[in-house]
């Protein structure tokens, strides 16, 4: 059998940071949220509807690094940067996208990032009307940040796409479909974002 060749990867590593231009909406599922879905997956009766607690509920919607520092999921971002290519020629295809390059776990966090925002501008409690089910309202209780923005690490194969594409593509996805409640792709405004050289408050 002759041996087989093996075509190197050129793979190169670079960090990214990137800062909302509109607010990010949080919401994690809570420990109370998945107990309830896996209750009605097993049957299991329903003990009724809870007293709301709203600043209970605000507190279980954030994502957290396990310094307690508030966090968001990484795999977000490259959600918007792939979904962002159908607005892209046809030469260029989600599946070339989702493969040319992956964002690094973080080494605290791992599937999740950090969120940096400034000191005087911490995240907020922000009350919504959401419609579920057959016409039923509720309120929800999340944490906004008006201003924020997180570093990404990530990994791309220049025989397949080159930097400046990746970049564009994270760009493009922060501007065309957000990341988080109430974003573009899901008919809102909130978690949109950019590629920056560093955060605007750092100036």
């Amino acid at each position: 059998m002759a041996d087989t060749k093996i075509v190197q990867l050129d793979l190169v590593n670079i960090l990214v940071k990137i800062e909302g231009t509109t607010p990010l909406i949080c919401h994690a599922w809570s420990e109370k949220a998945r107990r309830q879905m896996l209750d009605k997956m097993m049957g299991k009766a329903s003990k009724g509807k809870a007293k709301k607690d709203p600043a209970a509920d605000y507190e279980a919607a954030y994502y957290r690094l396990p310094d307690g520092s508030p966090a968001f999921p990484l795999l977000a971002f490259k959600a918007a940067a792939v979904t962002a290519v159908t607005s892209l020629s046809k030469e260029f295809t989600k599946i070339l996208a989702r493969q040319a390059f992956h964002l690094i776990p973080d080494r605290i966090g791992g599937d999740l990032t950090r969120i940096f925002f400034p000191d005087d501008c911490p995240p907020r409690m922000r009350e919504d009307m959401v419609r579920i089910g057959m016409g039923t309202t509720d309120i929800r209780y999340r944490p906004e940040f008006p201003r924020w923005g997180v570093q990404l690490a990530l990994q791309f194969n220049q025989r397949a796409i080159t930097q400046e594409q990746v970049i564009n593509l994270i760009n493009l996805g922060g501007f065309a479909v957000g990341v988080g409640e109430h974003r573009p792709e899901c008919d809102g405004n909130n978690g949109r974002f950019q590629v920056c050289n560093s955060f605007s408050w750092e100036a």
